[in-house]
């Protein structure tokens, strides 16, 4: 059975920093991508940044690059969301998901999700 916890979340002023981590186990496939999405009230999931496993290529949204960095732990089946230069619009839920075969979020991700770790960024 595949699980996903992600862990992490919290409060911060704008212009502070969070990381993320998502403990992935009992996914059987050796290349899969991991990726973080979020949701904010009343807007729809939208993708973050993904990593393939275990090549590392990584993806971003526009809306993060240069803020944000998506690691992995391949020891630990842990992937990392460091977020950099927080903003209020930054401020939303935060899912973990495990997906194949491809990484990009041009294509809905029908794969394995975690419960969802808050962040929250005041001005």
């Amino acid at each position: 059975q595949v699980r996903l916890v992600e862990s992490g979340g919290g409060s911060v002023q704008t212009g502070g920093s969070l990381r993320l981590s998502c403990a992935a186990s009992g996914y059987t496939y050796s290349s899969y991508c991991m990726g973080w999405f979020r949701q904010a009230p009343g807007k729809e999931r939208e993708g973050v940044a993904s990593i393939y496993r275990p090549g590392g290529g990584t993806y971003y949204a526009d809306s993060v690059k240069g803020r944000f960095t998506i690691s992995q732990d391949n020891d630990k089946s842990t992937v990392y969301l460091q977020m950099n230069s927080l903003r209020p619009e930054d401020t939303a839920s935060y899912y973990c998901a495990a997906d194949r075969p491809a990484c990009n979020f041009a294509r809905k991700w029908s794969g394995y999700w975690g419960q969802g770790t808050q962040v929250t960024v005041s001005s």
